[in-house]
Parts: C-alpha cells; structure tokens; sequence
C-alpha cells in the first residue's frame, strides 16, 4: 500500500506492506484523510521531543474491509466511519480510571493515539470508529480532529457556565479549526466575534454566521465598542500572539479556552500576576474530545449546522506541497487527500 512517512524528518511516499487487524482492531480502507495544521507541526519539526521518524495523519474517512478477533462487537465489514478522535489518545482508552469513566480518555495511563491515516490501508481500535450517514461525504473528513477539537471547546462554554447568548471570541476563526468553532457556537446559541487577519479570511468568517469578523489588529477597539469585552476567548491561533488578544479581550471573571499549540520556538505564555488577579480569569486547556463528542458531531453534520469548508484537495503525492501551501496561508479552511493510491 502506499503511505506517507517521516524519515529523519524527511517525509516521503513509501510502498509499505498491508496491515493486519488484531484484537477487537478494524482494517479501515481509506477513501480521505484530512491534512490538520499539527500534521505541519510535526512534519517540520516544531515541537520539542515529538519523533523525527515514523508514520503519519489522524484524521479520516474509510471503509471498513476486515475485522480481527472480538472486532465484531463493534463494527462490520463494509461499515463505512470516520476515525481519529484528534489522533492523542483515540486509538485505546482502558475505560476503567477515573479520566476514561469522566470523558476524558486522553488521560488514561494506558492511551494510546492514532498516527498513520495518510494511508491506503490503516488499522484502528473498533471501539473509536463512529459510522457515518451516506450523505456526509468523504470531504468531512476533517472533522475527525478539527471538527472534533473545535466541538469540545465550545462544549466547555457551557461545561464553565458561559451560557447561549453571551459573547464568545474565536481567534484564529478562519482556520481549519476555527471555522469549525464559529458555526458550532453559532448553532449553540453564542454571539460569536471572529478574528482573523485580512480581509478575504473576514469575509469567510462572515459568511459562516459570525456576530462580528473583526481583523485582529482592531479587535480590541472593535470588541470594546461593542461589547466592552467578552465573556469568553477560544484560541486556535499557533501564536503567543494569539493567547494574549484572547486575554487582553476577556471580561473580567472570563473564561480562557487554549486549544492552539505554537511552534515551541515561539516561547511561553506569559501572565502580570497584578493584571492575573484583577481579572481573575478561568484559564483552561481544551484538547481533542472523546467518541460521545464524536457521534454528537456528526449528527450535527447530518443536520447540516457544522460544514467543512475545503480549500485544498490532492492526491497523496502532492501532500508535502500541500504542507507548503498550509504554512504559506495560501488557502483557507482545510486540505484533504482524496487519493490516497496516488
């Protein structure tokens, strides 16, 4: 089959063999894989301690062509899913500790993630996999980390008592995240501030439903005159940038929701403990989401109130251009491989 991989940072197409499932594992056949900016992270080597060499992709859609022992339980052959769960932690939870029993499976000691869907041929845990509707199309299949990672955000809203109504900014709301957040918590009821750079990215993040589409040098301004400040920031920009307009826009008493994880060149998150206590902000890290969140965000596909916008499609060849082009913003929304053969 072919697949991508890294070697010694190098990321090449290679002609490796077919996988066998085991244990209660699934052999998914897949028809697209969705290209996710941690993907781009990973490839160019921005994150400290994350391996130089190995397979990768964590977000798809495919058919399911062969089960192992016990898989049977949960999936059939000819099921066709959508797999990832955000790739940290979707590919075992032990479903017994305190973390899997209270929905958050990334914790669990024994978590495992799923690395490896840029992919003819990819062998997954049975119990991740969530069947999907004929009428999602296989250009959904971002959602299985982007969609998903935006969903469990905003679902933190209302998990820290932002209620439906209240004012939330979404920074970085034209990316492949983001444009997930402004609908979700449009759809939930939430007036949504978008804040992106340019005026095309502003003009997308209107059309999705957005409150406001505020350019991020004016956010400031913008959000003081209309709102004085908002109750809550969600932040998907990869930029310390970022994390401090999310603050800086905080009411007091607000909730700060990080899901973007910069280069680790562009340095630490810095708090004034004076401004820290006059503010007193709840500050919380929200990450991927579990199965449950899954199948939640797909009924919301089914329904037509949460879309991926693709800006990008290429066959597996092409992925490391399509690297190139992501890092250069030469498209807005997502990428997806749609030949994974070729």
């Amino acid at each position: 089959m072919k697949a991508a991989r890294l070697e010694d940072g190098t990321l090449e197409i290679q002609d490796l063999p077919s996988p066998t499932p085991g244990h209660e594992e699934a052999l998914i056949r897949i028809s697209a894989a969705g290209v996710c900016h941690s993907d781009l992270h990973i490839v160019r080597g921005d994150w400290q301690g994350v391996p130089r060499t190995g397979m990768i992709g964590h977000e798809a859609i495919g058919t399911v062509a062969a089960l192992g022992p016990g898989a049977e339980r949960y999936a059939a052959v000819g099921d066709r899913v959508i797999l990832g769960l955000g790739g940290i932690g979707g590919g075992y939870w032990c479903g017994a500790c305190e973390y899997c029993m209270r929905g958050e499976p990334r914790h669990c000691a024994q978590t495992q993630g799923i690395i490896g869907t840029f992919a003819e041929e990819f062998c997954v845990w049975a119990k991740s996999l969530v069947k999907l509707p004929d009428h999602v199309g296989d250009e959904e299949a971002p959602l299985a980390c982007g969609g998903l990672t935006a969903y469990g955000a905003v679902k933190k809203l209302l998990k820290h008592h932002i209620q439906p109504g209240r004012s939330v900014a979404i920074i970085g709301a034209a990316g492949g995240l983001g444009h997930y957040a402004v609908q979700i918590a449009n759809a939930f009821g939430y007036k949504v501030v978008g804040i992106d750079i340019g005026a095309d990215r502003l003009q997308f993040v209107e059309s999705l439903g957005a409150h406001m589409a505020v350019d991020a040098a004016d956010a400031v301004e913008a959000v003081e005159r209309e709102f004085g400040s908002v109750d809550a920031s969600i932040v998907f920009s990869a930029r310390i940038a970022g994390f401090d307009l999310g603050l800086k826009l905080l009411a007091r008493g607000g909730l700060f929701v990080a899901v973007g994880l910069p280069a680790t060149s562009e340095g630490n998150l810095e708090l004034n403990p004076f401004e820290f206590c006059m503010k007193d902000p709840t500050l919380i890290y929200s990450a991927v989401g579990n199965v449950q969140d899954m199948r939640e965000l797909v009924d919301m596909a089914a329904a037509g109130q949460v879309k991926s916008h693709i800006g990008r499609t290429a066959p597996l060849s092409e992925l490391g251009t399509v690297f190139d082009e992501l890092e250069a913003g030469k498209y807005v929304g997502r990428a997806v491989i749609t030949d994974l053969g070729s």
